[in-house]
């Protein structure tokens, strides 16, 4: 069975009302599945840009960067056909259905990078953080609302003591010992976002949900959800770096695959003049003397 459906926007307040927890487990012996693509439609803007020599572990971050002294971060990872990575795609309105596992997500620090890049986790859920650098991070965890942030953990980050220490060109990741906090929102918000407080270009970003009806997109935009009762429900999907949510109503049938399809537009370039990358004498690589050198051994980022 195939049926496009137009995806319509929505703002953040209509998902983040919906704050309804309660779920029963029970056997799908009719199952239904959805599938799709969420695609990505106008020019994709440029990546954030960060200049190192700002940070600390310059030389460290370095390792990733654009050779010229800026790391970047991509927020949008888009295939050649505009399928959209990292995108969370969930059904709202299931109350019972197939098994609904607790599992504490892991985020990895591993070469100034957190990873993955959006995680799904449990209203009153740990995760866990594992520090796989020679260096020191520090996790903030903000839940998110049009209506405020709160601050939901601050913590050092500490890695693994028998490191070697920090050489420009060593790559032995060592992990340290996890951080491990629970993730417990307030006023019906669901949505946080983690980042290292010494390094801003490691980031990520996360969505509760209440049911075990979701999925994350593969690097071709690709969603899968199957093991769906009968019924009608709602079908959201949502990503870090566009505003607001698309949703559409969907029908699931026993044993069909109804496939779909979300549009979102690609948002205006929003940077401000800490992540452009611009020529400026004060943040060349020159600013530290000749004792830093910025190489990017691991991995070139181009613009």
């Amino acid at each position: 069975m195939k049926r496009w459906v137009l995806a319509i926007s929505i703002g953040l307040w209509g998902f983040l009302g919906t704050s309804v927890w309660a779920y029963t487990e029970m056997s799908v012996a009719n199952g239904g599945t959805v599938s799709g693509n969420v695609v990505l439609q106008g020019s994709k803007p440029a990546p954030l840009a960060y200049n190192l020599v700002t940070f600390p572990d310059p030389a460290y971050c370095g390792q990733v960067s654009t050779g010229t002294g800026w790391r970047l971060f991509d927020e949008f990872q888009v295939s050649k056909e505009g399928g959209l990575k990292n995108a969370v795609v969930l059904l709202e309105g299931i109350e019972a259905g197939k098994p609904f596992p607790v599992s504490s997500p892991q985020i990895m620090a591993k070469d100034c990078t957190f990873s993955p890049r959006v995680v799904v986790v449990q209203n009153k859920q740990t995760i866990s953080v594992v520090n796989m650098d020679p260096i020191i991070h520090d996790v903030q965890i903000y839940e998110t609302a049009p209506f405020g942030t709160r601050v939901m953990s601050h913590r050092p980050l500490p890695m693994n003591p028998y490191h070697r220490g920090n050489k420009t060109g060593m790559h032995e990741h060592r992990p340290g010992r996890p951080l491990v906090d629970m993730i417990e929102f307030s006023h019906g918000r669901r949505i946080f976002f983690l980042e290292c407080g010494f390094h801003a270009f490691m980031q990520v970003w996360g969505v509760a949900v209440n049911n075990p009806y979701y999925a994350v997109t593969d690097e071709n935009g690709h969603f899968t959800i199957s093991e769906i009762p009968e019924g009608v429900y709602s079908l959201l999907a949502w990503h870090p770096g566009v505003h607001g949510l698309l949703q559409m109503q969907v029908v699931i049938l026993g044993h069909k695959n109804l496939k779909t399809k979300f549009i979102f537009d690609a948002p205006p370039v929003h940077h401000d003049a800490h992540t452009t990358m611009v020529k400026h004498p004060k943040y060349g690589m020159n600013v530290f003397g000749k004792d830093l050198h910025i190489q990017p051994t691991h991995e070139i980022q181009a613009p």
